[in-house]
């Protein structure tokens, strides 16, 4: 697992309790997108859950979803828990140690009726990414949906000031991770069965990307 300095890391809360400035700033306008593209009903996967602010206030504002947090690191996964222990819901389980790049995950845990994952992509290499987007698209039921946030290279390129200082950064600490391209991983999920069917724009130069399982005739 890497270490890397971002400059938004999660900083200790209460207790176990970690928080994110940047999962509270961008919870808003992922969740209006959420409420576009979620099944009205079903099991729903939070890849890399960190902080755990995401899914718990998913899971309060979906109540007819079932939602399952994931993380692969430990303080993340103490932090999810704690937070459900605050505030338990019937919807929201128990976290679960997942290694979203790791080969396999999807047939043991799925299928789910929604994946969700956000800021994770440029964190990770170009192989460990295609992993982690074959797998989410295994993970999906017919008619399932994955809802994918973060900063992304357009045609190629990175369209902000801010895009570029900060792959810069995570490439000089390491060369093999950084932004992926938006249209490689619509077409990397269309390999592997999922569709795109939007494209939202977002906050601060960021991207939602929604591709869906088609349900076979």
């Amino acid at each position: 697992m890497r270490r890397l300095t971002l400059p938004d890391s999660a900083a200790a809360g209460e207790g176990a309790i970690r928080h994110a400035p940047s999962a509270a700033r961008n919870l808003e306008p992922i969740a209006a997108i959420l409420a576009q593209y979620l099944p009205a009903s079903g099991r729903v996967l939070e890849l890399a859950s960190g902080t755990g602010q995401h899914i718990c206030a998913f899971a309060e504002r979906f109540p007819a979803l079932e939602w399952q947090p994931s993380d692969i690191d430990k303080a993340a996964l103490a932090s999810i828990a704690a937070r459900i222990a605050h505030a338990p819901r019937a919807n929201l389980a128990a976290p679960v140690a997942l290694d979203a790049c790791r080969p396999g995950w999807a047939a043991a845990n799925g299928p789910f009726n929604a994946v969700c994952l956000s800021n994770l992509l440029h964190l990770i290499s170009a192989p460990e990414a295609e992993t982690l987007l074959a797998e989410a698209a295994s993970a999906l039921a017919p008619g399932g949906r994955f809802c994918l946030y973060g900063p992304f290279r357009r045609g190629g390129e990175l369209v902000t000031e801010g895009d570029r200082a900060f792959d810069a950064s995570l490439r000089a600490q390491d060369k093999a991770i950084g932004y992926k391209d938006i249209d490689d991983i619509a077409a990397t999920l269309l390999r592997f069965g999922a569709v795109e069917i939007a494209r939202p724009e977002m906050p601060a130069g960021n991207l939602m990307l929604i591709a869906e399982r088609p349900i076979q005739a």
